[in-house]
């Protein structure tokens, strides 16, 4: 079925889905609106994960770090086995490699380890997580709101172009925000079910979901700090004993879950780790890989990511916190996402999916916003400019949706170059070594060879066939002499276009 089929067919579905679904939310049937926000969301993500190839920032990386651990969990690797001399500090080649946190690392690997390795696998964890997060936007839309709020919010959360093309790994940073944002937002959750059942239980839940969070993309996590403690002091259930017994336990409980890796990872690996924790400071006071913007870089992608009257609901939020201080709930949303938003435009380094983890703090602005909207019309004279806004802020995201999934464009989702590495992989080859291929990362993952994008000299390439290596060089017209003549080696034409 070629892309374009597959595209009208996802748009024509969910189209059907998410119109039921607002139908049922008129009848008061939540249930059912939200089983179909859901089924429709799923449907969009499966839609934007069935790109069999990977895609280069960052997907292609976490894929071999996670195929490499399903053999060794507790040594992630991006260059199994480096034939040939490397940089500790460059992180797109080396060969330990703790760049980033292990726990969607190792969900990836899990899951390639049941279903194969293979782009579907991969994605895998990432469908499910933002699937179930949009169920997790309904129930805190409800808490903080009812259910409309709440149903408005899991809608925006289901359509949302940014979460759905980064469960697909279009996007830099890809999985490893994903599985940031869930366990965020999971959080807050377990949080709520802390407040309303005052259990424990649940308290330890929101810890070990901080961790996790930790574990996934480190320490903005503990934004969710903040907004446990006013969310806890503004339901009026708990003393003040009780609180700080809880938040100690709240502490300990992160704590226990993050803290092993990364004092394995210092014993372990101590020049990688260290090299690595400098790194992640250098991201605040330098532009690192080129990726940095103005002071106002945020306030401007916010636009792009959640419709273009964003700047609407904000103003009004914080309009209506200013105007009632006691409102400690209200805060905290607005400390969900205000604290990293500020924070990030400072740091020198700026990537749009930074601010990924805020997403449901926006969703639910932009909610009460709209539902604000719906009430104050029936009073007003010109509800036609009413009516173009509550479109507008529909309307809106879901254009940006359509725009990041392309389903009306020819897309090559199978491309020649990854069936070229899987026929290559199908001989078999031992100790293979494979030179002068533009996609060494990918074809690490595709095949059981270590490869390099160039040439090493010809003594080098004596060297490793005295040592055992197949030497396989990819023939794309620049094959030195000296190298081409060596005995033993074996000549490929690869496919070298994406």
């Amino acid at each position: 079925m070629s892309n374009i089929i597959f595209g009208i067919l996802t748009i024509i579905l969910c189209s059907i889905g998410y119109f039921y679904s607002w139908k049922q939310l008129s009848k008061n049937n939540y249930s059912i609106a939200i089983f179909l926000l859901v089924l429709c969301g799923l449907i969009l993500r499966i839609y934007m994960s069935t790109d069999f190839f990977l895609h280069e920032w960052d997907e292609r990386y976490h894929a071999l770090v996670a195929k490499n651990l399903i053999q060794h969990p507790l040594l992630p690797t991006l260059y199994d086995n480096p034939v040939l001399p490397y940089d500790y500090k460059a992180w797109a080649a080396n060969h330990i490699w703790v760049h980033k946190q292990p726990l969607p690392l190792w969900a990836m690997a899990a899951s390639m380890w049941v279903f194969g390795v293979n782009e579907i696998a991969l994605r895998l964890p990432s469908i499910i997580l933002t699937t179930l997060g949009i169920w997790l936007a309904f129930r805190i839309g409800t808490y903080f709101h009812n259910q409309k709020v709440g149903f408005l919010t899991a809608f925006f959360f289901s359509i949302n172009g940014q979460i759905i093309e980064m469960t697909g790994g279009r996007w830099a940073t890809d999985h490893i925000d994903i599985f940031f944002l869930f366990f965020v937002e999971l959080a807050v959750f377990f949080t709520i079910l802390f407040i309303q059942k005052k259990k424990p239980v649940f308290n330890i839940l929101v810890g070990i979901s901080i961790g996790a969070a930790i574990l996934s993309k480190w320490l903005p996590a503990l934004i969710v700090l903040p907004v446990w403690l006013l969310m806890i002091i503004y339901s009026g259930k708990f003393k003040i004993k009780t609180i700080i017994t809880q938040f100690t336990i709240l502490i300990i409980s992160c704590v226990v879950v993050f803290l092993p890796w990364q004092l394995y990872i210092f014993h372990a690996f101590p020049v990688e780790a260290k090299w690595e924790a400098s790194f992640n400071l250098k991201h605040i006071t330098e532009a690192l890989d080129g990726q940095t913007g103005p002071f106002y870089f945020f306030f401007k992608k916010i636009r792009i990511n959640y419709g273009d009257l964003i700047y609407l609901p904000l103003g009004w939020f914080i309009w209506k916190m200013v105007k009632n201080r006691t409102d400690l709930n209200r805060l905290a949303i607005f400390i969900w996402f205000f604290i990293p938003f500020l924070f990030f435009s400072f740091v020198k380094t700026k990537l749009p999916a930074y601010l990924l983890f805020t997403a449901p703090a926006l969703f639910l602005i932009t909610a009460d916003f709209y539902f604000m909207l719906t009430e104050n019309k029936k009073n007003k004279h010109r509800k036609w400019f009413y009516n173009l806004i509550l479109i507008l802020l529909v309307a809106l995201p879901i254009r940006f949706t359509i725009e990041r999934m392309k389903p009306f464009q020819k897309i090559e989702r199978n491309p020649q170059w990854v069936a070229d590495l899987k026929e290559l992989n199908d001989k078999k080859i031992e100790n293979g070594v494979l030179l002068n291929y533009y996609k060494p990362i990918e074809a690490m993952f595709y095949t059981n060879l270590t490869a390099y994008q160039y040439i090493p000299d010809e003594k080098t390439i004596l060297d490793l066939i005295g040592k055992g290596y197949t030497i396989i060089i990819n023939d794309n017209g620049n094959i030195p002499k000296d190298v081409k003549s060596i005995n033993g080696i074996k000549i490929v034409t690869l496919t070298n276009l994406n």
